[in-house]
């Protein structure tokens, strides 16, 4: 019997979950905010038919659906309804991948036997038993491999199920699919392929393979074998080690105004400390990327003296880095700290004539410990005052790349 992958997908998620806990809001127009509130980052279908698209600013959303209703984001409430869905999952499946917030892959070979009942019936099943239990309605597709398992649920929105196993079902499928839809190809690969004519999944399936490889890697080939029904991407059921973490995002508004600037990257290299004391690492090379108004963006990095987490080490490169980009007088909408090259602190031997304050790491320590206690950031760098509209939001407090174990963050 050949391996069977599943890949659930929930329907318009953030919505979906607002819904949960404000069943009124069911069967309305309604709109996720994000960015600060300033633009639209999920939509129900309803909005969606009004003309409202991912990305748009809250007050061109306004104009096109005026009887819409517009919600702050809650990703500590999303993250909560996203592991009742990856636990209702587990149930059935023996391997399960947490691709994302809103996306599981799973090893789909024993659903007939654990819901007793054929395979496309035993997905339904599940499928209702999710809706029934936790409110949110899925779609499902279900094939020989992650890519054309991912493509079948996407075709099978809103709220269906698809098994698909027969080379002409899924030929018919890849004719109809364009070529950006497949997860991995990007824009920049749509263009490449285009040039070459390939421009639906069919398209690339025919493709000769050494050419797919020499316009899109080893990645790439990767998904061409895919479609071809032969797996080359495993159900990976805890995530592999980060080689970059990083932190930032939009400013919610373009500025040039240095305090705010300094601000908005202390306050990402807080977060980023956070996360290199979650998986217990260092990092030596910090970069910063800046993403411009006027279009294009930014970027520098530094080689810092030894691996680290300390923050007064970090935040000093960073700052350096920054005061380069502010030297451009630019408007700056978007930031984000990388730290990379990192090593597990336990591999990290102790350099006998590094510098070490004793007094930092003591107050990094406490400042971790109360925050901990009394919330994320009770205390924070005083570059981060520029900010008391960010802090004041309790919608800031939490973002969707603070959900860990996702294989996509």
């Amino acid at each position: 019997m050949p391996q069977l992958i599943g890949h659930l997908d929930a329907d318009c998620f953030y919505v979906s979950c607002e819904r949960v806990r404000s069943p009124a809001l069911a069967f309305q127009p309604v709109g996720v905010l994000g960015n600060q509130g300033a633009c639209v980052i999920a939509k129900s279908y309803e909005m969606k038919a009004m003309g409202v698209k991912t990305g748009m600013p809250i007050w061109d959303a306004a104009e096109v659906c005026p009887n819409g209703i517009y919600v702050k984001r809650d990703f500590r409430w999303y993250e909560a309804i996203s592991r009742r869905i990856l636990e209702a999952t587990r149930l059935a499946s023996p391997q399960v991948e947490y691709y994302s917030i809103d996306e599981m892959f799973f090893d789909g070979n024993d659903l007939e036997q654990v819901m007793g009942q054929p395979l496309l019936t035993a997905a339904r099943a599940l499928q209702h038993q999710i809706l029934k239990q936790i409110g949110v309605p899925v779609s499902m597709g279900i094939s020989l491999t992650k890519t054309l398992a991912k493509l079948i649920s996407d075709t099978a929105k809103p709220f269906g199920c698809a098994v698909m196993l027969d080379s002409t079902a899924i030929q018919e499928m890849l004719d109809k699919t364009p070529v950006g839809e497949m997860s991995g190809i990007g824009k920049r690969s749509e263009k490449k392929l285009a040039d070459h004519g390939i421009l639906n999944c069919s398209d690339y399936a025919k493709a000769d393979r050494r050419l797919i490889r020499k316009l899109l890697t080893v990645k790439g080939e990767h998904l061409w074998w895919e479609l071809h029904g032969t797996p080359t991407q495993p159900i990976l059921t805890r995530r592999p080690a980060h080689k970059c973490i990083s932190r930032g995002g939009s400013l919610g508004g373009a500025t040039a105004d240095p305090d705010r600037l300094i601000a908005w990257a202390v306050r990402n290299v807080e977060r980023l400390i956070e996360e290199l004391d979650y998986y217990g690492v260092f990092t030596s090379q910090v970069t910063l990327a800046l993403e411009l108004k006027a279009g294009g963006g930014w970027a520098s990095r530094v080689v810092l003296p030894h691996a680290t987490a300390s923050f007064s080490t970090i935040a000093s490169a960073v700052k350096s880095l920054l005061m380069e980009a502010i030297q451009t007088k630019q408007q700056i909408s978007g930031m984000h700290v990388l730290a990379e090259k990192l090593v597990f602190r336990s591999l990290v031997q102790k350099n006998l004539f590094e510098e070490c304050d004793p007094r930092m790491e003591s107050i990094a320590k406490t400042k971790a410990l109360i925050n901990q206690r009394i919330g994320r950031f009770a205390l924070r760098g005083g570059d981060t005052l520029a900010l008391k509209d960010i802090y004041a939001d309790e919608s800031n407090e939490y973002d969707i790349c603070d959900v860990h174990g996702k294989m996509c963050f």
